[in-house]
């Protein structure tokens, strides 16, 4: 008996919402440790937006009505610095389903590398995304799972595009905050 396996729109659903976040970054190349807290808010994105039809365009692809729209804004403290700095910033990421559970996302600007991006994702039999990335000069590989309806567990690992050789791994905890959520 095969499982019925989520859907992009499903997983995005569950996810959509302000969350706290816990990072630990692994820099093995430097053999140091960044821990930083995060304030995540996703949202969904009309896919009419200005922003959304010129990534569309930027990639040769046109609006279909399977498309999914989110936006990604996170306001982070990192002690990565010896005077913690705050920083933030926003990203909208595009899913173009394939299949019910797998396809391309397109990013305006990645998670690895500060560029336009263009990744592929599969949810598994486990209901974990996966998001496969080549940059310029690495690939990303990140997992995001569900704990619990309101934990969400988070992974990534970090190569050199040239030798395959690890570079940084980092876990995420996501912690939903509940005072946002409308009745």
């Amino acid at each position: 008996m095969t499982k019925n396996l989520l859907a992009i729109n499903q997983f995005i659903r569950q996810s959509l919402g302000e969350w706290k976040s816990i990072r630990s970054t692994h820099s093995l190349a430097f053999q140091e440790v960044e821990v930083s807290t995060s304030k995540i808010l996703i949202e969904n994105i009309d896919i009419k937006n200005k922003k959304v039809i010129d990534l569309l365009e930027k990639y040769y692809y046109r609006y279909t009505t399977s498309l999914i729209g989110i936006s990604i804004s996170w306001e982070v403290i990192s002690d990565w610095e010896q005077d913690q700095k705050f920083e933030h910033d926003q990203t909208i990421m595009l899913f173009l389903p394939k299949s019910k559970n797998s396809g391309i996302v397109l990013r305006n600007k990645g998670y690895t590398e500060s560029v336009i991006s263009s990744s592929e994702y599969l949810i598994d039999e486990n209901e974990s995304l996966h998001i496969k990335t080549t940059y310029n000069t690495t690939l990303s590989e990140e997992r995001i799972c569900f704990l619990s309806t309101h934990v969400r567990s988070r992974y990534s690992v970090t190569r050199n595009k040239d030798n395959n050789v690890v570079m940084q791994t980092s876990h995420t905890s996501e912690i939903r905050n509940l005072s946002t959520l409308k009745d």
